[in-house]
Order: structure tokens, then sequence, then C-alpha cells
């Protein structure tokens, strides 16, 4: 089942549009991530110096999203895109154990923003075929996330460049994007 009959299966309104802002540090598989979503290539994948906006439609449903750069002179453009945003979608590099403390600074800085107040958050826990990766629940455990109270949130195990875990994610974004 593609991301499309996902959508399709999960959406509750019709003509509905999402707005999911994909952020995470450099190297995180952000990119990638949206190039299996809208079903691209990801043989060559570059940094994102700026930003990627890629739509998914389908029967009356569309997504927009949002991939913000990830590189330390890029995050403080982060707050330029947090308006109108259904979901947040966090990119963590699950074997990056030296950037670790790093994003998890990040990430509680954008859920402490007044823009994101309530947006459901999804943290892919990438790169989980690597041998040295933390598993999903290490790294929530890591980042603190379940003494996040104020907003839905899940963690989600996947391999970018291989497709797994992606739409398992999507799954449960499409079930918790906050709705206007």
């Amino acid at each position: 089942m593609g991301l499309l009959s996902i959508l399709k299966r999960l959406r509750s309104s019709p003509d509905k549009e999402l707005r999911l802002l994909l952020l995470g540090l450099d190297n995180a598989g952000k990119t990638t991530i949206l190039k299996i979503l809208s079903s691209e290539d990801i043989n060559h994948v570059t940094p994102t110096a700026g930003f990627n906006i890629k739509s998914v439609t389908s029967d009356g449903f569309k997504l927009n999203v949002w991939d913000i750069g990830g590189h330390k002179k890029i995050r403080p453009y982060w707050k330029n895109y947090f308006e109108n945003t259904d979901v947040l979608i966090y990119v963590v590099d699950s074997a990056d154990k030296k950037r670790l403390e790093e994003t998890g600074l990040e990430l509680y800085e954008l859920l402490s923003d007044d823009k994101l107040h309530d947006v459901p958050l999804l943290v892919y826990a990438n790169k989980q075929d690597l041998t040295d990766a933390l598993t999903a629940s290490e790294l929530a455990e890591a980042l603190g996330l379940p003494s996040i109270k104020n907003r839905a949130w899940q963690i989600q195990a996947c391999t970018a460049k291989e497709g797994v875990g992606v739409k398992e994610g999507m799954e449960w974004v499409c079930k918790n994007a906050k709705r206007k």
C-alpha cells in the first residue's frame, strides 16, 4: 500500500490540505524521506541549501511537505516556516551520537515556540540500518520525549533510503494532524 492509498483511506475531510514541516539537523535524512514520500529517485540526494516543497494529492487530499535545510547557518530561519503547520516532523540520525545533545536542544527550542504550540510531533528515528544506531525507544528516552505532555507525539523507527518505516509514520501523521 502506497502513501497515496494511505492518505485516501485515512483522510477525515475531503479537500483538506495539511502543511507538514520537515526539520532536523543536516544529514539526518529529511530530503530522502521527502523523496520517498513523493516517489522520487533517491540515488542523487544533495544537501538542502534552503528548502524543498513537495505536494502529494489524492482524491481531494493534499499533503504539502516543507523540507527546510538543517545546516547550522540555516536553522535560525526555521521559525519563518512555523505558521499554519499541522504536523511537525523531526528527523534524527539515530547513529549520530556525537550530535544527540545538539539535536535534542534544537527539538526543544522548536517545541517551545508559540507558533508550534499543540502541533503534533512525529520523530523519525532514521538510519536504523546502521549497526550503532539507537533504537527508537532509546532515542525517545535520550531526547526526553516521554516528558512531552502538551501535544500528541510519536517516534517511528525508519530507514529512509529503503523506505522502511516511512509509511507507518505517515499513517500516524494523518490520524493526528492538527485540524484547523
